[in-house]
């Protein structure tokens, strides 16, 4: 595998592992609110996330390629409502698709066909977050944004939707 695929996946596992970081602190504060649905939600996507970067880690020792792990930022979020960490969110998956759309145009470029064949399922996954994302915010927007029982139900619904 070419050097540069090799940095790409490395960066790769370090911002899926970052994106675990970033949901599990949003999990926190959302736990601190008392909105125990939406502390779970984003509490199984920080586990998803690390499932990513296991993947890619995987990927990388089944090419028999040896790589290293990269330092991991913490995140450094205040959050002024609880609609700013559902934007976030958002802002978030697109710049992770951002970064696996460009391992697959490498990849592409360079005519590594595993490469590329194993991106893909993370091209499609990322439609699907980023779905995901904006359909949590719309429902937020519709039914929870004035509080009271609405954001009750709606902690209730994201709550138990990943059952």
């Amino acid at each position: 595998m070419e050097q540069e695929l090799i940095d790409l996946i490395e960066t790769q596992i370090n911002k899926e592992l970052y994106s675990a970081y970033l949901y599990f602190d949003i999990a926190e504060f959302y736990r601190s609110k008392s909105l125990d649905g939406l502390h779970s939600w984003f509490e199984k996507q920080a586990q998803e996330e690390i499932e990513h970067a296991e993947k890619f880690a995987e990927y990388l020792h089944d090419s028999d390629v040896q790589f290293k792990l990269l330092p991991i930022d913490a995140p450094s979020n205040k959050f002024d409502d609880l609609r700013a960490p559902l934007m976030l969110q958002i802002e978030h998956e697109k710049y992770v698709t951002s970064l696996i759309h460009n391992i697959y145009k490498v990849a592409e470029k360079i005519g590594d066909i595993a490469t590329k064949n194993f991106v893909s399922w993370y091209v499609s996954e990322q439609i699907e977050e980023e779905k995901t994302a904006k359909d949590i915010l719309d429902k937020y927007d519709l039914f929870a944004k004035d509080g009271g029982l609405g954001l009750y139900q709606f902690d209730k619904d994201i709550g138990s939707s990943r059952k």
